[in-house]
């Protein structure tokens, strides 16, 4: 009884799930050929024995016809050609806005001592600044245009750090500061289109 409860058990030989066992036979693809013995005469092809095809329901000669078939790709080469020299000169005032951005990058950091160091430092690079556009101008090449609202912003910077050095209040101090930054950068965008 206690076997009727289970699954029914298979005779061992019997195949699984309604698959049956075909006997195992070795099968060469169509054109393979044993090797030849090396003093063996080649053995004659056999005539009337085709290989076999298997059945497709689209033949070959369907498959390959031009409306199936993708495009040509297009030609690579035409986006990766440069058309446009890129120059890797330094721009004419690069030396002002390196001058400048240190400027810049002490007073994001915050830690300047106090504000009067700060001012004394901002005067320093602003009066540096403005030997370098001299010399830049000397050199010439350079818009006439672009030198003076260079030197009217660099005015305008020591103005800011005037106005940073008279701070009284920390909250003040920080809003001339984040002024004076703007100025930064705005001198550097100038120095560097130079």
């Amino acid at each position: 009884m206690a076997s009727s409860l289970g699954p029914p058990r298979l005779p061992l030989g019997a195949p699984r799930h309604g698959r049956r066992r075909r006997p195992a036979t070795a099968c060469a693809p169509a054109s393979f050929e044993p090797s030849p013995e090396p003093n063996a005469a080649p053995a004659p092809p056999l005539a009337g024995l085709e290989p076999r095809r298997r059945a497709s329901a689209i033949s070959p000669e369907r498959r390959r016809s031009a409306a199936v078939a993708p495009p040509e790709p297009p030609n690579r080469q035409i986006g990766w050609t440069r058309t446009k020299e890129i120059s890797h000169e330094k721009p004419k005032g690069w030396i002002i806005a390196d001058f400048v951005e240190k400027l810049e990058g002490l007073m994001a950091r915050g830690r300047f001592g106090s504000a009067e160091l700060l001012a004394k430092v901002g005067f320093i690079v602003a009066e540096r600044a403005r030997e370098e556009v001299a010399v830049v101008v000397e050199k010439g090449g350079v818009d006439e245009r672009k030198v003076t609202e260079l030197e009217r912003v660099l005015k305008l910077l020591e103005m800011d750090m005037e106005m940073v050095k008279v701070a009284v209040r920390e909250e003040t101090l920080k809003e001339r500061v984040e002024i004076a930054r703007a100025r930064c950068r705005q001198a550097i965008l100038l120095a560097l289109s130079l």
